[in-house]
């Protein structure tokens, strides 16, 4: 079986940086940035996650189906992320009953209004 051979000495270096990545995270973590903590943190995790799957996973040396199914894959996250953002944006769009008692469904039938309530 041949495959690709890479040097050792870019192992190291990936690793290093994969490592100074990480230590930046948590230094960001530190630093209030408001709303910006999480995306600056998703930023790197997607640098870090970017050179694994390039270097140790051997994308970047594989044919380019490999790369047309990696690509259709993040597209489908991409599709079902979109779906549950639309889904969670849109719940404010339907009115919620404000409490239990004023439910015309917990009353049973042909029972009058005034013995549901209260003393």
């Amino acid at each position: 079986m041949s495959g690709h051979v890479v040097a050792k000495k870019l192992y190291f270096l990936i690793f290093g940086t994969l490592l100074a990545l990480t230590a930046l995270t948590t230094g960001v973590a530190f630093v209030d940035l408001g709303q910006w903590n999480t995306i600056v943190a998703l930023i790197i995790a997607c640098c870090k996650g970017t050179l694994v799957v390039l270097f140790f996973m051997h994308l970047r040396w594989s044919p380019r189906l490999m790369r047309v199914v990696l690509l259709s894959a993040l597209l489908w996250l991409a599709i079902l992320i979109s779906l549950t953002t639309t889904d969670f944006f849109s719940r404010d769009w339907i009115p919620i009953p404000q409490g239990w008692e004023e439910s015309s469904l917990l009353r049973p039938p042909g029972l009058p209004e005034h013995f549901l309530h209260r003393r």
